[in-house]
């Protein structure tokens, strides 16, 4: 078949081309499969006999895609598993792209601060750099701006999960999809892949990548704890007539007080307690055990005071 349309990506490094060792078929790609490498460098893809046509690593420092292809656009790769007697994979108009990094949650926690995309959180120039490459796939080889499908999330997309498409679906099938979504395969990557928001950017759109759950600051939950007018204050409290929201740290300074308050009355109960416990039957008269308890609760007041400072 004679290939039509630009075979190279421009740009994209040409270093790690395997089409000459292991060649492929020649065919009108239709489909892109994106994957992730669930690494943070460049695979060797055992030699290149487990290599997709692409691989787009993050450059974290210029903060852009480097690009690298393996095999020319419209030629047959080899990240997908193709079992005997089912439908095809590799060779059916599938142009395959692996991104560098995870769609695994936990691989995401162990690896921590060293540089590495997470799907589900991809920033804003990386969708801009995948999206470019989509529009230049859909001027170039007409692979259409669209998905229609599902990505689920990591682990949940692995094995025979609900996106798995269907053979028939996955023959009939034109535009973007995952791994987690061909048939004969069980990986899941990319997790839950910002498809909509690469596709969208590809139209000329504005990139919204997800939102970041980034660490609160010391000063983020200063302002928060300072913030009045929040928090609705205790109906007992002194100025709730003209003072009806408090700040947060209102209320902490709030309960911090009635725990304390709430220790003293304990232990001068206790004091009472005992005192009498030790008067009964001592033959004292009244103006002494009220004495006694007296000195016992001031005692314990002070004592509860002197633990909280303390403490």
């Amino acid at each position: 078949m004679t290939k039509s349309g630009p075979q190279q990506y421009p740009g994209a490094s040409q270093a790690y081309r395997y089409q000459a060792k292991f060649g492929g078929d020649s065919m009108e790609s239709n489909v892109i499969v994106w994957h992730t490498t669930e690494g943070t460098s460049l695979p060797t893809y055992n030699g290149g006999s487990e290599a997709p046509n692409f691989t787009a690593k993050p450059d974290f420092g210029a903060q852009r895609m480097v690009w690298y292809q393996h095999f020319d656009f419209d030629t047959s790769s080899r990240a997908l598993v193709n079992k005997a007697g089912g439908v095809e994979t590799n060779t059916l108009n599938v142009c395959q792209v692996e991104v560098v990094g995870t769609c695994d949650p936990a691989s995401h926690k162990k690896w921590g601060n060293t540089p590495h995309l997470y799907t589900p959180e991809l920033p804003d120039w990386a969708i801009r750099d995948l999206a470019a490459f989509a529009k230049w796939v859909n001027v170039n080889h007409g692979v259409p701006l669209s998905s229609g499908l599902t990505f689920k999330a990591y682990p949940g997309s692995y094995g025979n999960s609900a996106v798995r498409m269907s053979a028939s679906r996955w023959t009939a099938f034109k535009g973007h999809c995952g791994h987690q979504h061909v048939p004969e395969n069980d990986h899941g990557d990319p997790g839950a892949f910002p498809m909509a928001a690469i596709l969208t950017a590809a139209k000329g759109g504005p990139i919204t990548p997800p939102e970041d759950d980034m660490p609160l600051t010391a000063a983020d939950v200063k302002t928060l704890a300072n913030t009045d007018g929040v928090f609705k204050a205790p109906t007992d409290a002194a100025d709730y007539k003209t003072n009806k929201y408090w700040a947060l740290a209102s209320h902490v300074q709030d309960q911090t007080q009635r725990i304390r308050d709430m220790q003293k009355t304990v232990a001068a109960m206790n004091a009472t307690v005992k005192t009498l416990a030790g008067l009964i039957g001592s033959g004292v008269d009244t103006a002494a055990v009220v004495a006694a308890v007296d000195k016992a609760i001031t005692d314990a007041v002070i004592d509860v005071n002197i633990n909280t400072k303390e403490n």
